[in-house]
């Protein structure tokens, strides 16, 4: 009997749902109408796709974007699911072959933009046939209060109408409540049928620097990542060209993407970013919605974004495989004054969402205390309880020591009362600087007291100070010209003298705080040979390179080395057509490699040659063989037991050995039976990765429970390895 499970695994290749997938498949199979919000990375697509194979008759996918229906066909096709797409893109003949192959009942999934489905002749082919399904792909573009609004969106429920007996099943990777409700209400939902997962994307690395001179500081970026895609995007179209012309020259392999180019020009840089013939696209927000690339390692966002929700979505083009991937804010407050002249020339409503948005986004950028993800989860109505995400620059970064800065704090709460609580923090900067602006002229400031006594500091760093201060609770922000107004704290300090402590930022420019290192524990040289033979198959087909294995399955076979049939279907993303198609061929390199380096299959250690020597990991490991405790260890480089943990569980990937790791069971509290149950998670998924084995367990081991449980059944696992005698 076929089922959603027995789906996921021959074909797709998959042996687990994530997250809420199962629940929305169930829901969806019973014909009741369902909202699922899923982060972009969740297996939206899955939700569809399955059911589209159980059931009899057609499911019709409604997405805006061109590319991702190229995109998922081909993918589909690649594991032997007949799909096609229909719309401008094609020529007359090709349109009118697909429209025949549908009309024949042999297409399981047909996907179109909304404007196509509204046509007649479409209305008129899909009249005739069975059509078990509609799915709206993007369907925050329903919303006005969404931050991608279509009115041909709110046509789409004269199409349900069409088609009564067909389930509606409405996805989106960025709704708050307000937008989800707008959603149901537009489609005729129910206010049941609502499946949301958690927003939270774990894999990524957030982080937020001012901007000072950004074409210098996305070329340092870009050398954590060689040979690694990304996607960078600018505000303009300008931006985009220069920026794009700068890294050419410094020997990047980018393209630009951006409306002002020709549509050939578009497609075919688009094409050359999903098929690895270039590392980096540069871009506007244009770029990126209909692109299902796996493997992008980092978004470098050049200019602020205009809403959290269209930073979530674009950060969200990074790590969809799940691996590592590193996300970078350039802020400046330049960039919102350049929004906000945008914005005052929108009305009404219009002009309502796009302030509540930008302020949204300012407050996120400014906030150089709370987690990234806390005030990111929360705008979508998620609620964050961690303490630390351990994946932030806030987070991670060491916090810089507070100072009493109770005069500076004090100049500027005063001058913000003197100027009669009606400017900005522009304003009141530069009336502690002693400015000749004619404003401040005009208004008579300069006969301030508070006039010129402010030169000690730069323009930076009073904005500075200034943020801190509405982020501390002595003012209050408000309306559309962020008005500063005291605080009864304020008051209370101003009054009583009471001192001030805070941060005061450096003139020059802040030392960008450095992601987490991340443990690679697979053989590099196989998977560059694997990404390779990758690249030649994908070029001789004329598909991406992830079409053929995503990133992640070459990665396990580069730490598994499979050499039968029954090991290759194990790793993740190899379904029955793909083993069929392309298992020899991988095998071959795999069998091949581990003959030359005498590596057995299924081993589980990671073998390399590089010189990992200097690097941090190796002086951990290093002086915890010389009898440094874990706690030694934590004070001398002031870090947590967890990156402590992750630097020995790398020493020991890389090939190392450990000393007797006993001292280590004293720092796990999780219970004798919970340790077993963990052993049993690390025997099936490995150990290159926690948070399977953080889920397999429901959460009931904590992380650093599990780093430690980790470093104890690899020095098992290599004691048992170890040659007798």
């Amino acid at each position: 009997m076929t089922t959603p499970q027995s789906i996921l695994k021959e074909t797709f290749g998959y042996d687990a749902f994530l997250p809420f997938q199962h629940e929305v498949i169930e829901n969806v199979l019973d014909r009741r109408d369902t909202l699922a919000v899923m982060p972009t990375g969740g297996g939206k697509s899955l939700c569809y796709q399955i059911p589209a194979l159980l059931f009899e008759g057609l499911t019709v996918v409604i997405s805006p974007l061109i590319s991702l229906m190229k995109d998922q066909v081909e993918q589909l096709r690649a594991v032997g699911v007949p799909a096609l797409f229909l719309n401008s893109s094609l020529q007359p003949e090709e349109y009118q072959t697909n429209m025949e192959r549908v009309r024949s009942g042999v297409i399981k999934l047909l996907y179109v933009a909304p404007e196509t489905l509204l046509t007649p002749r479409l209305f008129s082919l899909l009249t005739d046939m069975q059509v078990d399904c509609l799915t709206i792909d993007e369907a925050h573009c329903i919303s006005e209060w969404g931050h991608d609004f279509r009115p041909e969106y709110r046509q789409l429920v004269d199409v349900r109408r069409r088609f009564p007996d067909a389930v509606c099943l409405a996805l989106t990777a960025t709704a708050t409540m307000r937008v989800r409700s707008d959603i149901k209400a537009s489609l005729g939902f129910s206010q049941s049928n609502e499946f949301v997962a958690s927003f939270d994307r774990p894999n990524l690395y957030i982080e937020v620097v001012p901007k000072d001179n950004p074409a210098i500081q996305t070329a340092r970026f870009l050398e954590r990542f060689k040979d690694q895609s990304g996607i960078i995007y600018c505000f303009s179209r300008k931006q985009v060209d220069d920026l794009a012309d700068f890294l050419t020259r410094r020997g990047y392999l980018v393209r630009p993407y951006h409306a002002g180019l020709a549509d050939d020009e578009r497609r075919r840089n688009q094409e050359a970013f999903i098929r690895d013939d270039v590392q980096i696209i540069v871009a506007t927000i244009a770029f990126g919605m209909g692109i299902n690339k796996p493997d992008v390692r980092f978004v470098l966002h050049h200019d602020l974004p205009k809403s959290i929700e269209s930073y979530y979505q674009e950060i969200g083009r990074a790590g969809r495989d799940g691996l590592p991937a590193h996300c970078l804010l350039l802020y400046s407050y330049n960039d919102v004054a350049k929004l906000r002249y945008f914005i005052n020339r929108k009305d009404g409503t219009e002009r309502q969402v796009a302030v509540q948005h930008l302020d949204a986004i300012v407050r996120y950028a400014e906030d150089e205390v709370s987690c990234r993800r806390k005030p990111l989860l929360e705008y979508f109505g998620e609620a964050y309880t961690a303490q630390s995400c351990d994946n932030c620059d806030n987070c991670t970064g060491q916090a810089a020591e507070q100072i009493d800065i109770t005069i500076p704090a004090q100049k500027f709460l005063s001058c913000v009362k003197r100027t009669g609580e009606r400017f900005g923090a522009v304003h009141v900067t530069r009336v502690l600087l002693g400015s000749k602006d004619k404003r401040i002229l005009q208004a008579g400031h300069d006969r301030l007291s508070t006039y010129g006594i402010g030169r000690e500091l730069t323009r930076k760093q009073w904005a500075h100070l200034s943020r801190q201060m509405v982020q501390m609770g002595y003012l209050n922000q408000d309306g559309e010209y962020k008005t500063l107004s005291l605080t009864r704290k304020a008051y209370d300090a101003l009054k009583n003298r009471l001192p001030i402590m805070g941060h005061l930022q450096e003139a020059e420019e802040r030392a960008s705080k450095k992601a987490r290192e991340v443990a690679s524990a697979y053989d590099q040289a196989l998977f560059t040979l694997l990404r390779a033979k990758r690249k030649e198959l994908a070029d001789e087909a004329g598909v991406p390179p992830y079409v053929i294995f995503p990133d992640r399955a070459l990665m396990e076979m580069a730490a598994y080395y499979p050499q039968s049939d029954a090991r290759f279907l194990d790793i993740s993303g190899v379904g029955q057509v793909k083993a069929n198609q392309y298992g020899e061929t991988f095998m071959a390199i795999i069998r091949d490699y581990c003959q030359e380096h005498d590596i057995p299959e299924g081993l589980k250690e990671v073998h390399r040659v590089k010189d990992d020597y200097g690097r941090r990991y190796m002086k951990v490991g290093e002086a915890f063989n010389e009898g440094e405790t874990v706690e030694s260890l934590m004070q001398q480089y002031q870090v947590k037991v967890g990156t402590i943990l992750d630097h020995l569980a790398r020493y020991m990937a890389v090939g190392h050995t450990l000393r007797p790791v006993d001292d280590i069971l004293g720092l796990i509290s999780a219970a004798t039976g919970q340790q077993e149950a963990a052993f049993a998670a690390f025997d099936e998924l490995g150990t290159a990765f926690l948070r399977p084995v953080f889920d397999r367990l429901e959460g009931s081991v904590s992380y650093d429970d599990l780093k430690a449980l980790r470093l104890c059944y690899m020095s098992q696992a290599a004691e048992e390895m170890r040659p007798e005698g």
